[in-house]
Formats: structure tokens, C-alpha cells, sequence
């Protein structure tokens, strides 16, 4: 009830509420959350996902220090962001990004990790949140390539994650980086493997693979039950790929 209050209190939102997650109350029990900034309305509408999606509103110029103040009452050590994809904005939010991550530094000691959209495929964009300089650069890969339009959509292109990890690594700016991917969506396990290799050739160095569940009627449904011991095989394939964390 704290973290939900204090979220309240401070007019945020969570990527937590907004995605449905099941695990939410567990985690502000911890006094912990997944920040979502750029407002709560994304500009594309991908089959997994329940936050909304439409035309947003303008960033609101006070959301950095309110998600910098929620960090330091929370007391955290590690401060995740993430946000909607905004194709509305010039920079796709990165400025208002940087100022966010910029805030959250001043507050706290805590590092910090951004999860930030695909930016549209704008390289500039990920120079300039690569200059707020956060510790982990964090863009979620989501599902399999053969995927990657019926699940993100038409707008997202899965030639931009590699290239974006690509370039990451070339600056050599000592961030590091991370992504995601759900299983259960109709990926083959060749598939899986296919694309953790080839994202770890982009230089990627940490990873998350979790089961899909339909966040919402009318999401995409549930294509399969990945079972534990399938996570565990492929944690080992991961470590074997050179992912230093899995």
C-alpha cells in the first residue's frame, strides 16, 4: 500500500499497472516498481500488450522529478524506466528521457537502468540517452523475427535491435546491455536459440526470458506453456553463448 500510495501521491505511472502484471503486489510489497514515463498512452498498439495505445498527451516537464522523488522515498538501489513508445515526438522522448535518468542521479545513489522504445530506428536518439549515461541500456527483442510484425506490429523492425546493440557496444561507453524475451507467443526452440545467438553476436549481455500470458481479451493468446525445465536448458545454452547474466 505505501508504493501504491506514494505512486498515487505522485501522479506516476508503472509499467507494472499499466502491462497487467501478475506479480505487481508482490513487488510494491518490496517497495519496488517498474517506472513508465512519456504518459500512459502509447502511439502503437502491439497484440501483446494492454497499455493503451492512441494519440498521448504532451510530456509533462515536472514527471522527472517526481519519478526521481518516488526513487529516493522508495529508497532504491536500482532504478528501472521504461516508457510508451511515442512516434509522435521528433526524438521518440529521448530528451525528456535524459532529463528523467538525469533527475533519478541527483536523488539517489542508485543505478540506473533504462528499458527505452526502439526510437523509431533513430541512432541519434540513442546517442543522446546514451549521453544521460545510465548503467544498463535495457531494449526488449520482445519475441522471434518470423514474430516480430504480428506480435510489435508493422512499425517495429527487428534489423533496428540488432544495429541499436550493434552501435551500443562500438561506442564502448561502459554501459551495459540487456534484453527481454517472452516465450509462449509460437516460437519454435530453434527459433529461440537463432535469435539469443544473434543478439548476443549485437553484444548484448544480459538476458530475460519469461512465459507469455494474454494480458487482456482480444491480446494475442497463449500459444504455449514453456515448462521450467525448457528456461533452465536455455539459461545454459545462454551462459554457454557468453551472456554474463541470465
Amino acid at each position: 500500500h505505501f508504493t501504491s500510495r506514494l505512486i498515487d501521491e505522485l501522479g506516476l505511472q508503472t509499467v507494472c499497472h499499466h502491462a497487467r502484471c501478475p506479480n505487481r503486489m508482490e513487488c510494491y510489497a518490496r517497495k519496488t516498481a517498474t517506472f513508465l514515463i512519456l504518459g500512459d498512452t502509447c502511439t502503437r498498439g502491439c497484440a501483446f500488450c494492454s497499455i493503451r495505445h492512441g494519440k498521448p498527451a504532451p510530456p509533462e516537464p515536472d514527471e522527472p522529478r517526481r519519478v526521481a522523488e518516488a526513487a529516493a522515498r522508495l529508497e532504491l538501489r536500482h532504478v528501472v524506466i521504461t516508457c510508451v513508445t511515442r512516434d509522435d515526438l521528433p526524438d521518440g522522448g529521448a530528451e525528456h528521457f535524459c532529463r528523467t535518468v538525469t533527475a533519478v542521479r541527483e536523488a539517489t545513489e542508485a543505478t540506473i537502468e533504462v528499458l527505452p522504445s526502439d526510437f523509431g530506428g533513430n541512432q541519434a536518439a540513442v546517442d543522446q540517452l546514451l549521453d544521460a549515461r545510465p548503467d544498463v541500456y535495457n531494449h526488449n527483442t520482445e519475441t522471434v523475427p518470423r514474430l516480430y510484425r504480428s506480435v510489435r506490429g508493422p512499425k517495429a523492425d527487428y534489423r533496428w535491435t540488432l544495429r541499436m546493440f550493434r552501435h551500443i557496444a562500438e561506442q564502448e561507453r561502459g554501459v551495459r546491455t540487456k534484453t527481454g524475451m517472452m516465450l509462449g507467443l509460437g516460437e519454435t526452440d530453434a527459433e529461440v536459440v537463432d535469435t539469443l545467438a544473434e543478439l548476443r553476436d549485437a553484444g548484448v549481455e544480459m538476458l530475460t526470458l519469461g512465459q507469455y500470458l494474454q494480458p487482456a481479451p482480444g491480446k494475442i493468446p497463449v500459444a504455449r506453456y514453456v515448462e521450467p525445465a525448457q528456461f533452465d536448458y536455455l539459461a545454459v545454452l545462454a551462459r554457454a553463448m557468453g551472456y554474463k547474466q541470465v
